[in-house]
């Protein structure tokens, strides 16, 4: 296959699977057992393209949010989202401090991404009575930003997936609970991406051609701002079950291919 498709193929799975809570590594790791291993710098900067497409997303709900940043409810969202990112700047650097680093080995990507899925199906079954909230309290703000650091401490748990499952369990609705997560996603990869860049680049190790790189992050951006679109419709009126399905299917294919 040419190194082009190839590339393509792994930007347009990376931006439509980065912020539905299906696991984005997995998909990866299954991905290129076929296309071919790519650099961490090719995986980072790809990540990124998505993240810029769901900021074009909710563009107007964050000039608002900063441009009437005097009202108390906007007031009082910013903060919860400050809040929830410093949790997992702070977390997330004592981490790395501490030398816990990534590993997307396939065989713990593929049982967090089946867990996940079954924990999904437990919460919808448990609160599908409820009447949900439409407020982010402090407590699912802190929450959600603890799950971001469950999802950076086990790859293949979704941080999309374990932001929105930690805020649907304190009782949130599936919108509040998406728009939430999405735009705490919004610094806290960029801010990670940024980093990892900086990092890759400045020990000069190898990787791929930046035309490849810039292409992939250009279509995994078109593709997650096609998808988040879809979502944000999606959950008006869906539940995640569907979602929590396919992630047990796709941790059941994972784990068969790492038998192999």
């Amino acid at each position: 296959m040419p190194t082009w498709l190839s590339t393509i193929l792994l930007g347009l799975i990376e931006g439509i699977t980065e912020f539905l809570p299906v696991s984005s590594t997995g998909h990866l790791l299954l991905a290129e057992h076929w296309l071919g291993h790519r650099s961490e710098l090719f995986n980072v900067v790809i990540q990124s393209g998505a993240v810029l497409a769901v900021l074009t997303v909710f563009l107007r709900r964050v000039t608002d949010l900063f441009v009437n940043w005097r009202k108390p409810e906007n007031q009082d969202y910013l903060f919860k989202l400050a809040g929830a990112f410093l949790i997992t700047a702070v977390g997330g650097l004592a981490m790395k401090k501490a030398g816990l680093e990534l590993q997307a080995d396939p065989a713990p990507v593929a049982w967090a991404t089946l867990i996940g899925g079954f924990l999904f199906l437990a919460v919808e079954y448990a609160f599908k009575d409820r009447k949900p909230s439409e407020d982010v309290t402090w407590t699912i703000a802190i929450a959600v930003g603890l799950a971001q650091l469950v999802a950076a401490a086990f790859p293949g748990t979704s941080r999309s997936g374990s932001t929105i499952l930690f805020a649907l369990a304190l009782g949130l609705s599936r919108p509040a609970a998406t728009e939430f997560a999405f735009l705490l996603g919004i610094p806290t990869l960029l801010a990670a991406g940024a980093k990892e860049i900086w990092d890759f680049t400045s020990e000069g190790k190898p990787h791929e051609p930046w035309s490849m790189i810039l292409l992939a992050g250009g279509v995994a951006a078109l593709s997650a701002f096609v998808v988040v679109r879809w979502l944000l419709a999606y959950v008006r009126s869906h539940k995640f079950t569907g979602f929590a399905i396919y992630r047990i299917l796709l941790g059941t294919a994972i784990l068969l291919l790492v038998r192999k």
